[in-house]
């Protein structure tokens, strides 16, 4: 680049601050900063004449985010609210540079519990989802309540007492939600809202015979290509799983349930980048037995499928909660209400589990109303979480290697990963926890 190194002088606030062009485009081209070099990242002059460009933002920030084009670290002194620190930082385009120094890489063994976050809510916890930017959202009941990256509360989503059954991040500023239809109400389905505002965009129909049909819409999942998938449940013949283009919100596709297997009560759907296949669990108890199956949607055709039926049950613990595709060990991971691992192989069909006894944790009582475990894989880490914690497992023999944990609030109903944040919601109390990987400490 051809970045002078004359010295740039400041006025934010009525305070003069001296920098070089070089510590400037250490912003990036998409910056506040980086609008002030030409095409060659030659710095332009101030306009009008004058010897120094004048912004009039908060100072105290400015001298922080500066510090930090310097740096590399941030450091924010107490006078300094971090939320204004924030803000600040959105207006230069400089909320990626803060995320970067204030969170090290993502890693379940180092995280730390940053904060918890607790409301008010109409009903228990149903589904927590990490944003794509590190905010999140939180279904409960009814209403799904949305926090930005600095966890300020968005005006709510209210579906006005139709149950929400699954919630997902469209992009940074649309959230889908899945919903329950109300008999004789011709309402439930998909709708997509705005995060920042609440409001409906549109909703998502499900066409048979060329009629549009009221539905239950349950789990939901997307693929890189702007597709929608979801389990839905209809009144006649819309058992099976949707497929809907994210940007027009046209149905494109519907894989109708073959008799004897269950798709439309689907608790997960995952799709499968490498296979190109979308990965549907029906679990216990939602049914009394247990369905796993991988969708070819190009061919139309169920290409891999495990199920407990028939299996010579003599305890309950061996019942599968959920479960997860890792492509890369071409196996699933499953796991029970013990939160015992148990791992199915992808190139057997219809093959047994492999349970692990070295994942078992609990030890003691079970509570009087535990929750339901939930697996995610996330930087080549598996997690599961179990009553108030979550189990990190790490290796080629997935070896339990740290457990995050905190007491208040009951038992963890979900938790999700994204933006370099886990999310832990507790069933007993409306309260969410955030986890977070510390920076590396200065050598």
């Amino acid at each position: 680049m051809g970045v002078q190194k004359d010295v740039v002088k400041f006025n934010v606030g009525g305070r003069i601050f001296q920098t070089t062009a070089t510590t400037l485009a250490n912003a990036g081209r998409d910056s506040f900063f980086g609008a002030l070099f030409d095409d060659n990242w030659d710095l332009q002059q101030p306009p009008n004449n004058r010897q120094e460009f004048f912004i009039d933002r908060n100072p105290d920030c400015f001298a922080v985010l500066l510090d930090l084009l310097r740096t590399g670290d941030l450091y924010i002194p107490s006078n300094v609210p971090e939320r204004l620190l924030y803000r600040e930082a959105m207006f230069y385009g400089l909320i990626d540079h803060v995320r970067s120094a204030k969170w090290g890489p993502f890693d379940g063994n180092r995280l730390k519990l940053s904060r918890s976050v607790t409301g008010r809510a109409p009903g228990d916890g149903t589904a927590i989802r990490a944003g794509p930017v590190g905010g999140c959202c939180v279904a409960h009941g009814s209403m799904v309540h949305v926090f930005d990256w600095m966890l300020e509360e968005h005006p709510p989503i209210n579906l006005d007492y139709q149950r929400v059954n699954d919630i997902g991040w469209v992009n940074s500023e649309h959230v889908l939600i899945s919903a329950c239809e109300r008999l004789g109400k011709g309402d439930g389905g998909m709708g997509l809202f705005s995060s920042s505002t609440g409001d409906l965009r549109y909703k998502f129909n499900v066409v048979h015979d060329n009629q549009i049909k009221s539905y239950t819409a349950g789990a939901l999942s997307f693929s890189p290509d702007y597709k929608i998938f979801a389990s839905c449940k209809g009144r006649s013949n819309e058992y099976g799983i949707g497929v809907w283009d994210q940007v027009t919100g046209k149905q494109m596709d519907f894989f109708y349930e073959s008799p004897g297997w269950s798709l439309g009560d689907a608790d997960k759907l995952q799709w499968l980048n490498e296979s190109n296949c979308l990965l549907v669990a029906t679990l216990f108890p939602r049914k009394d037995n247990c369905y796993i199956s991988l969708l070819d949607f190009r061919e139309k055709r169920m290409v891999w499928s495990w199920s407990d039926i028939g299996a010579p049950f003599t305890v309950d613990e061996k019942r599968v909660r959920d479960a997860i595709a890792m492509e890369e060990c071409n196996s699933v991971c499953v796991v029970n209400e013990y939160d015992d691992l148990g791992f199915i192989d992808l190139r057997i069909n219809g093959g047994s589990v492999r349970w692990s006894s070295r994942s078992r944790l609990l030890k003691g009582k079970m509570p009087d109303e535990p929750c339901y475990p939930k697996l995610a894989l996330h930087n080549g880490q598996l997690f599961s979480s179990m009553n108030d914690s979550i189990s990190v497992f790490c290796g080629p023999d997935w070896v339990l290697t740290s457990r995050l944990r905190r007491c208040y609030g009951g038992s963890i109903c979900d938790f999700s990963i994204g933006g370099d944040r886990l999310f832990a919601l507790h069933s007993e109390e409306n309260v969410f926890d955030v986890w977070e990987t510390p920076p590396p400490p200065v050598i």
